[in-house]
């Protein structure tokens, strides 16, 4: 019986592993090569910081992170990057919130969520203004977004609708802000110094802590959506499961990633 749980965890690494696999085939060359190439770079990143030494690296970026402090219009800068990286498939945002909070200490929470909020009132205005007609082309060719659209069939957001759901967010980057105002502390040399073991124990148990919450909450709503989705009534459980599979799965050809979408009514060139 004590067995029971490593059987059942093994059984989990092995099925996750195989849809990993199984994805990894239906890959193109480039897409394989892509992934190598990236498992090359964490490679390659891993033997630096041996070389280098972390608290040589960690000393460097908080000596950047407090002279951008010190720039004027410096948080300026870092919501300008915010809003860009805010368009799909673009990425960073969490990591940009972070340094807000390395930089700014929980002052950044402010900004990063000033940026944020810009930033997704943005994409939102552009989606819907410019690229409209390429969302409705693609998705009248997939059949699990059109079970998504199905599902959440809802009349359209406004604007200062989406603004407000978005300051919803407010906790994760506040969450983001704290843990980067811990790793700020950690990375500088001479409040280490200042610091007893016990002091460093709790600090690095906070910056652990923080990043644990922030997966563990992202992997749960995550879960609710799918479960929910899963699970509604009034519609064919076929619509239900792909429109979960719409959510789930990463597709080549999804809007703004596809460098060509042919409509249904243009021939293809």
């Amino acid at each position: 019986m004590a067995a029971h749980p490593a059987h059942r965890l093994l059984d989990t690494v092995k099925h996750y592993g195989g849809l990993a696999l199984a994805r990894y085939r239906k890959l193109h060359l480039f897409g394989k090569l892509f992934i190598w190439l990236v498992m090359l770079f964490y490679i390659c990143i891993g033997i630096f910081v041996a070389i280098v030494t972390p608290a040589r690296i960690a000393q460097f970026l908080y000596d950047k992170a407090k002279l951008l402090a010190a720039t004027p219009f410096g948080w300026l800068g870092i919501i300008t990057v915010m809003v860009c990286v805010s368009f799909p498939p673009l990425i960073g945002h969490t990591t940009l919130a972070t340094l807000c909070g390395f930089a700014y200490g929980m002052d950044g929470f402010y900004i990063s969520l000033a940026g944020s909020v810009i930033g997704s009132a943005l994409v939102f205005c552009v989606l819907r203004l410019l690229f409209r007609e390429r969302i409705r082309a693609w998705s009248a060719h997939n059949e699990k977004w059109q079970a998504l659209e199905s599902v959440v069939s809802i009349e359209p957001v406004k604007l200062w609708q989406f603004i407000v759901a978005t300051f919803f967010i407010s906790p994760k980057l506040l969450l983001h802000a704290f843990i980067g105002s811990k790793m700020a502390a950690l990375s500088d040399g001479d409040q280490r110094d200042r610091m007893d073991t016990r002091d460093k124990v709790i600090n690095g148990l906070l910056v652990g802590g923080g990043i644990l919450i922030a997966v563990f909450t992202s992997w749960w709503v995550y879960t609710l959506v799918q479960s929910h989705i899963r699970h509604l009534h009034g519609l064919p459980p076929r619509t239900d499961e792909l429109a979960a599979e719409a959510i789930e799965d990463y597709d080549e050809d999804a809007p703004l990633l596809s460098p060509s979408i042919t409509r249904h009514d243009q021939p293809a060139v």
